[in-house]
């Protein structure tokens, strides 16, 4: 199968010394609401339990109460409580989905290029891999027409890589292709608390015909990635067989931390940092697209600016047979810089061409204007080296 044919996914640990390191996913410390959490735990402490026992397994009642109030005034999502299933962070979420709804054999969309790790995860089931291309508007859901698959994985708010927001109208092409060969569609709204230049599309999920839609969502870009929490809002059908998933995987998430997000969820603590962390990065994205065009000039083309805690820049004026050299002059003078490459199946499409040049995915959350700054000249003086 394709998970003995595929390099499995190795952590690296991110080099040190680094003057930029453009690494998606990453958050800065600066942004961490030291005080609001530190008083939510120290509450969740507080607390005396009627008794020490294991909890309900998709997640303590109260924090799913405040996750069922949260998604529908931020992202217009209505489901039950007994819908939502609290996950230790997107990648347990994922393997729930996959251990559950695929099989050696079966077949699953990918947006192409994509997030790998999910792609890793839903292939070490067996499964078969079924690319579909990417274009400035998400997934290119006309080339789903013939395509029997019993999963697909999306990022239709914000592609991941490549930043495009899909529209409604393929939204419910997607949700018809789901219907008609009774798939499932994986709606990953990762990001979706950062917003910039767009109005919010409702969700997957939010639409009429969203049955066979499993929403996933998470707190490690908005929080932290340590802290491992993430939700799923399910089909009702499938609650029971999620609960005793999630109980033989590890009986539930750590209920302090539970607890503690779900009392800044009530109180409105939540809210109010991710409104201040999304000034932050909507700065650090304009300096970052500032830094590369003042650097690149029209040399460099960026997309994916609508939304999220990256963008995408494409050097036209160098080959993408330069990107290992340019990984490694880069590296040399502190910049760390990362390729679309690395998350494709197959090549490169754009609605109009082949991309046959360098693209970087480039992260700004963990970094700060002058980081952004220095980075982008450290990276121009790098590219100019290889011409």
């Amino acid at each position: 199968g394709e998970r003995l044919r595929s390099d499995p996914p190795r952590w690296n640990e991110p080099p040190r010394g680094l003057i930029a390191n453009f690494r998606y996913g990453e958050l800065s410390p600066s942004d961490f609401p030291v005080l609001a959490w530190k008083k939510a735990v120290t509450a969740a402490m507080a607390r005396k339990p009627e008794r020490l026992a294991y909890d309900d397994p998709c997640g303590a009642l109260r924090l799913r109460t405040a996750l069922q109030g949260y998604l529908w005034r931020s992202r217009s999502v209505r489901c039950e409580v007994d819908q939502i299933v609290v996950v230790n962070g997107s990648q347990q979420g994922l393997d729930i989905c996959a251990r559950l709804l695929l099989d050696a054999g079966d077949r699953f969309v990918m947006e192409d290029p994509g997030y790998q790790m999910a792609r890793h995860t839903l292939a070490a089931t067996g499964a078969e891999t079924v690319p579909i291309p990417v274009d400035a508007d998400g997934l290119e859901t006309a080339r789903l027409d013939g395509i029997e698959a019993r999963l697909a994985y999306v990022t239709p708010s914000h592609q991941y890589p490549l930043g495009g927001v899909m529209p409604i109208g393929r939204r419910h092409q997607l949700l018809a292709w789901a219907r008609k060969h009774d798939a499932y569609v994986i709606e990953d709204d990762y990001d979706s608390e950062y917003r910039y230049d767009t109005k919010p599309i409702p969700p997957l999920h939010a639409l009429e015909g969203s049955d066979n839609v499993i929403y996933l969502g998470t707190v490690s870009k908005t929080l932290s990635p340590t802290l491992r929490i993430g939700y799923l809002v399910v089909p009702a059908g499938l609650r029971s067989l999620f609960a005793a998933a999630k109980q033989i995987m590890d009986r539930h998430t750590p209920l302090i931390e539970q607890h503690a997000l779900a009392s800044m969820l009530e109180s409105g603590a939540y809210d109010s940092h991710v409104r201040r962390v999304r000034r932050r990065n909507a700065e650090r994205q304009q300096a970052l697209i500032g830094a590369l065009r003042r650097r690149f000039g029209d040399r460099v083309r960026i997309e994916g600016t609508a939304a999220g805690l990256h963008v995408v820049a494409w050097l036209d004026d160098l080959p993408q047979k330069h990107e290992d050299a340019l990984i490694r002059a880069a590296r040399a003078k502190g910049v760390g810089i990362y390729p679309v490459s690395a998350l494709l199946v197959g090549p490169i499409r754009t609605p109009s061409r082949t991309r046959k040049t360098v693209g970087l995915v480039m992260g700004y959350s963990a970094l700060e204007i002058a980081q952004i700054e220095r980075g982008c000249k450290l990276l121009a003086q790098a590219a100019a080296e290889l011409d």
